[in-house]
């Protein structure tokens, strides 16, 4: 049976992720984002009911993630205008072991809506399409909680998992909790990639505060670096997010993918090759 999905956020790490194993399943697929017609926009309901029009089920990804201000509201909002629209069904991305996130489940959860929560670990893709991808080129990486062990899922993964939560109703109602299957400390993670790609990259462990003045005085707007200190000091500080869950392996049948495959594949692509001018 085919259905017509929405993908909020469907050029994101997970999102375009999702769109193509759906549309590999021959679902009938709908990017939500700015760039498209008729555009979604976090920041602007009005642009909710249009997208969710005809739409049978969503993926819902909040940008830049839930724990920030405004999510709960934009939420709640989207929400009740896809109950209206007569959706089905909606998958939330949500981050394991973060409190404001959580209150967002719990609106989706009370929305009438059927769902499906799923909480992520940090991604192993903040090594290879975010946040740490140019200090790893540039051979110096230096990031606070150095302690923190970290059990990285990869988008891979989650976007398995997402793409089985739309199209069985078996998991509905439920949380789904995806991690990798073992836990790497920052350093950790950074010398399996210099390995993996060949060269030779430093870490150094740098106070939280220190980091977050670092990225003041880059000119970061203020909510990413509000954003960043609160993953740090609340998420990454918390003894849940340590935990590995087997939540990708009861799912998908198959062992979550290990941070050492997505090493050896990731560093076969060169990307982490590059030098920093070729990625501007």
């Amino acid at each position: 049976m085919k259905n017509n999905i929405l993908v909020i956020g469907g050029t994101g790490k997970t999102g375009r992720r999702v769109a193509t194993l759906l549309k590999n399943e021959q679902q009938n697929v709908s990017i939500g984002s700015r760039n498209n017609n008729p555009a979604f926009d976090w920041n602007d309901p009005t642009t909710y009911r249009e997208v969710l029009k005809g739409m049978d089920s969503a993926y819902i990804t909040y940008h830049p993630d839930l724990a920030v201000p405004g999510a709960k509201e934009a939420i709640q909002t989207l929400t009740e205008v896809a109950l209206k629209e007569g959706l089905d069904k909606v998958v939330l991305l949500s981050g394991k072991g973060e409190k404001e996130a959580e209150a967002c489940e719990e609106i989706v959860a009370n929305s009438g809506l059927n769902y499906t929560i799923v909480r992520a670990s940090w991604f192993n893709q903040n090594f290879s399409e975010a946040a740490f991808l140019a200090p790893i080129l540039a051979g110096h990486v230096a990031l606070p909680m150095p302690e923190a062990k970290i059990p990285f899922v990869d988008a891979d993964d989650i976007a398995e998992v997402v793409a089985k939560a739309l199209l069985d109703d078996s998991y509905n109602g439920k949380t789904i909790t995806v991690t990798g299957p073992r836990t790497l400390t920052f350093k950790e993670a950074i010398q399996e990639i210099a390995n993996g790609s060949n060269r030779e990259i430093n870490f150094q462990a740098i106070s939280l505060e220190n980091y977050i003045a670092g990225m003041k005085a880059a000119g970061l707007p203020d909510d990413y670096v509000w954003l960043f200190g609160y993953l740090f000091k609340e998420v990454l500080g918390n003894a849940e997010n340590q935990i590995i869950s087997h939540d990708i392996e009861q799912v998908l049948g198959r062992k979550a993918i290990d941070f050492s495959e997505f090493v050896q594949k990731t560093a076969a692509t060169g990307i982490w090759n590059q030098t920093i001018a070729q990625t501007l």
